[in-house]
C-alpha cells in the first residue's frame, strides 16, 4: 500500500484550521462603537499621498504613557502610508505646562528625541512633578538635548509656541477630543476602541478605508 497519498492528505486537513484562521478578516467596523464621524472635520496637517494619523496625548496622562511604546511602533511600521502626528492637548490645569513643553521642545528641534523620555522622567523615574510643574522645572529636562535652559524659557513663553497652542486647540474642539490618548483619522474619525490595542486595531482599518478612497 502507498502511504504517501494518505501522509499528504493527513497534512493538508491539518493545515486546514491553520489556513481558515489566517484567512479570517478583521471584524467589521461599527459607527458609535469603534468610531464616530467628524462632521466637517478636516486633517490637520494634510500630506499628498499619505493619511493623517493624529494621536492627541497629555504627558501627565498615565494611559498616554502605557500607549506611547504600542503607538510610536504602529507610526513607524505604518510609516509609507501614515502621516502621524502627535499633539500635546492643553486642557489646563497640569496639562499646560507639559503642553507648551512638547511645542517649545517641537520648536528647538527636540520633540522627537525627547518624547519617550519624557514619559520617563514623569511615570516611571519621578524625576519631573506631575503637577504645578514650572518651565524652570522642566527646561533641565532639555538641557540633555542641547537646549540652554534660558533659551527653553524664552521658547516656552513666546509667540510660535502659542500659535501652535492655538492651532491645537481648534483642532481637539472640532473634533470632539475629550480624553486622552485619543487618535483622529484623516480629519473625519475619531477612534473608540474599548483597549489601547483595540485602538489600533480599528486605526489599522480607518487608515486602510481612507487609503482605498472608500466611504463609510
Amino acid at each position: 500500500m502507498n502511504r504517501r497519498p494518505l501522509l499528504r492528505s493527513l497534512v493538508l486537513l491539518a493545515l486546514l484550521p491553520l489556513a481558515a484562521l489566517a484567512a479570517t478578516p478583521e471584524p467589521a467596523l461599527t459607527e458609535g462603537t469603534d468610531y464616530e464621524v467628524i462632521e466637517g472635520g478636516k486633517p490637520f496637517a494634510p500630506v499628498k499621498g499619505k493619511v493623517e494619523v493624529v494621536e492627541v496625548f497629555g504627558y501627565t496622562c498615565p494611559h498616554c504613557a502605557h500607549f506611547q511604546p504600542k503607538v510610536s511602533v504602529w507610526a513607524r511600521k505604518n510609516a509609507k502610508t501614515v502621516n502621524f502626528i502627535p499633539m500635546a492637548a492643553p486642557f489646563g490645569g497640569s496639562w499646560q505646562p507639559y503642553a507648551q513643553a512638547y511645542y517649545a521642545a517641537q520648536v528647538l528641534g527636540v520633540a522627537n528625541q525627547s518624547h519617550d523620555a519624557m514619559f520617563q522622567a514623569l511615570h516611571v523615574d519621578g524625576t519631573l512633578p506631575l503637577r504645578n510643574a514650572s518651565p524652570g522645572e522642566i527646561a533641565p529636562f532639555y538641557q540633555r538635548y542641547g537646549v540652554d535652559p534660558a533659551k527653553f524659557q524664552a521658547t516656552y513663553d513666546g509667540p510660535e509656541v502659542a500659535r501652535r497652542i492655538d492651532s491645537a486647540s481648534q483642532f481637539i474642539r472640532r473634533s470632539g477630543v475629550e480624553g486622552t490618548p485619543t487618535l483622529v483619522i484623516n480629519g473625519k474619525y475619531r477612534v473608540i476602541g474599548h483597549d489601547l490595542d483595540d485602538v489600533l486595531r480599528i486605526a489599522d482599518q480607518l487608515v486602510a478605508r481612507e487609503r482605498d478612497g472608500k466611504t463609510r
